[in-house]
């Protein structure tokens, strides 16, 4: 199953999710922090929250810091609920309220293919989107945003496996219980046996 660290906290969400009702999930750009996140909230029965959907806004534009925060605090205030994303920005505000962590740690191809994958479709549908109404502006933006992905996830991938044992040991988080799932099959197993076996 899952591989964990120590989990001080006396919950194992690599073979339970009792307990665990404010998670993050964590991971590469282009892991699929959000499809995990929605299907485990959805599992759950409890409110997704999205941070790239906080911050980012119509044509790539993104929220100024405070607004942010403000919307970050406001979407965790609850008492139940799932979120994904790496934002440094306001982990100093979600870490503390989350109890668990799952951490996405694929290898790096996977990541890579998945962003390619998604690229191409956006492409596509733009491109579509452009031959219909004759307006082709949003195209350079989103192969822009494709070419940004892609050079963030070749940037973090030693980073996190450096990083995030780091802070998951660190004082302050020693009230998360940590499961960090290494492969797409890994997560397909733990969702199957954990989090939908409930």
């Amino acid at each position: 199953m899952a591989e964990i660290g120590e989990n001080p906290a006396g919950r194992d969400p690599g073979t339970s999710l009792e307990g665990c009702d404010r998670v993050v999930i964590v991971g590469r750009t282009g892991s699929g922090k959000t499809t995990l996140a929605r299907e485990v909230a959805a599992a759950l029965g409890v409110k997704h929250v999205e941070l790239d959907s906080l911050y980012f806004g119509p044509d790539f534009s993104t929220a100024p810091l405070d607004v942010l925060r403000a919307r970050t605090t406001e979407a965790i205030a609850g008492e139940r609920w799932v979120t994904d994303g790496n934002k440094s920005a306001v982990r100093d505000l979600v870490w503390p309220r989350a109890d668990t962590i799952i951490w996405l740690d694929y290898p790096l191809v996977v990541s890579l293919w998945r962003l390619a994958r998604r690229a191409r479709g956006r492409a596509s549908s733009l491109q579509s989107s452009a031959a219909e109404s004759g307006d082709k502006a949003g195209l350079p933006k989103q192969l822009v945003a494709a070419a940004k992905g892609v050079l963030t996830a070749l940037r973090s991938h030693a980073g996190q496996r450096r990083e995030y044992p780091k802070m998951f040991a660190a004082p302050e988080n020693q009230h998360l219980a940590v499961a960090r799932l290494r492969s797409p099959r890994a997560t397909e197993r733990w969702l199957a046996e954990v989090v939908h076996q409930r």
